[in-house]
């Protein structure tokens, strides 16, 4: 077994159809492949059972959370070169799937070699049964998805895994979600303050006014508008560390009698009418089947002529949209039941729930950008984000964060602010004739 990591790239080399684009070093200590390319590590054989008993993404990514496969080198150019493998799509077809993936599947099963070639990877693999998944994988669910219950489950498992831990990613904001580079030199900090600054001049936010803030996260969006804009601001949330460590916050800016944090359901929001309310990366987490209801509750919950800035990631839309299925490494183990629409959808379901749209923003290049920051902060920090967390756990999310940069930097994905108004009786709907106040 000398000649492991050569012998792989044959296998993959056969299977795929194509050169293989990374070296590889194997576990019996041989290399092999393109020199100054980035190293695929396989540490232990098993990361080729998994292969073997789940080609494709899934299977790349439990070798990788259980630490039996690695990289060394640059990440984003490792992981560059596998989309080009796992994932290239037709038009139309899915940008998460694996379309192409299946139909050379599909030619290598009636292929007469196949057997030869199951056969060797088998032999290489070694024996054994299919390896257990790694422990960070979300447990399996059953029922009706986005239960109130259920959506408590799947927020848990992404967000109560340790305040500290965020901090080390998101940095002093403490803000998950696409913020705003308006300058090359512009720190994540600043790119945060921009983006939550942005937000409340989108909603018009004045003294006095009152703010819902639909998955209000660690508090920043709250306290950025109470501090800044005056207002009187409630957060929700279903995280308990995440509501925790949002009213320490609150209590330690002095602003606990203008600010509210609750842990509670959005669908359980019932002391409307608000004046605005955001709700911001948030409603990836709602379902394709509810996100109709989730319209219709805020727009149920804002006064006339009130404002909804619904900040949220899109897909691209398929030729087929019930074709569509959803990534099974991030609802294994990041986004359990997170769904992704195309813009177009969630512009329609909120105007058909009674909403005006008056304004789309698209931010894709932004949200790269701030996930490479993410990475950065992530790999400095290392080994105290194992220690406060778990290798698997902090391995997740480096391949997320960093394959998600790469899927906004690609266009296979996108994210989009959309600014709605609930229109007042004869029309009215009270913004300005043009988007001078809020890009000034």
């Amino acid at each position: 077994m000398a000649d492991a990591a050569q012998r792989t790239i044959d296998l993959a080399e056969q299977a795929l159809a194509t050169p293989f684009p990374l070296r590889v070093r194997a576990w019996d200590g041989s290399e092999a492949g393109p020199s100054g390319a980035p190293v695929l590590v396989l540490r232990r054989r098993r990361a080729l059972r998994r292969l073997l008993w789940r080609p494709g993404e899934l299977g790349l990514a439990r070798a990788w959370v259980a630490g039996d496969l690695d990289v060394e080198g640059d990440l984003y150019t490792a992981l560059d070169s596998l989309a080009g493998l796992l994932w290239e799509r037709d038009p139309g077809e899915s940008p998460g799937g694996l379309a192409a993936g299946a139909r050379r599947t599909a030619a290598l099963l009636r292929d007469p070699d196949t057997y030869r070639l199951l056969r060797d990877a088998a032999r290489l693999a070694g024996p054994g049964l299919p390896p257990a998944a790694p422990v960070e994988e979300a447990r399996r669910r059953g029922g009706t998805a986005h239960t109130r219950g259920r959506d408590r489950a799947a927020i848990s498992h992404h967000y109560d895994v340790g305040n500290a831990f965020y901090e080390m990613v998101l940095g002093p904001s403490m803000v998950y979600s696409c913020a705003v580079w308006e300058k090359p030199d512009t720190t994540l900090e600043e790119a945060q303050a921009a983006k939550l600054d942005l937000v409340c001049r989108k909603l018009g936010l004045s003294a006095g006014q009152r703010l819902l803030d639909v998955g209000c996260g660690w508090g920043s969006m709250v306290l950025h508008a109470a501090e800044h804009y005056g207002v009187r601001a409630t957060g929700v949330t279903l995280s308990t560390e995440q509501a925790a460590y949002a009213r320490k916050r609150v209590a330690d800016a002095g602003l606990t009698e203008r600010i509210e944090i609750r842990v509670q359901d959005y669908r359980d929001v019932t002391d409307g009418p608000y004046d605005a309310i955001s709700s911001i990366g948030m409603a990836e987490h709602v379902g394709s089947e509810r996100y109709l209801e989730y319209a219709g509750d805020l727009y149920a919950l804002l006064r006339p002529g009130g404002r909804l800035l619904n900040h949220q990631i899109a897909r691209r839309p398929l030729a087929d949209e019930d074709a569509y299925t959803i990534d099974e490494f991030i609802d294994r183990y990041v986004f359990p039941d997170g769904e992704l629409s195309p813009i177009g959808t969630t512009v329609a379901r909120l105007e058909e729930a009674g909403f005006e749209v008056r304004d789309v923003e698209a931010l894709r290049e932004h949200y790269g950008r701030t996930l490479r920051a993410w990475v950065a902060n992530l790999e400095a920090r290392w080994p105290d984000a194992v220690a406060a967390t778990s290798p698997g756990r902090a391995r997740v999310w480096r391949l997320y964060m960093a394959a998600s940069a790469l899927a906004f930097e690609r266009n296979r994905i996108g994210v989009n602010q959309v600014l709605a108004v609930r229109t007042e009786p004869g029309g009215a709907a009270g913004l300005p004739p043009t988007r001078t106040t809020w890009l000034s």
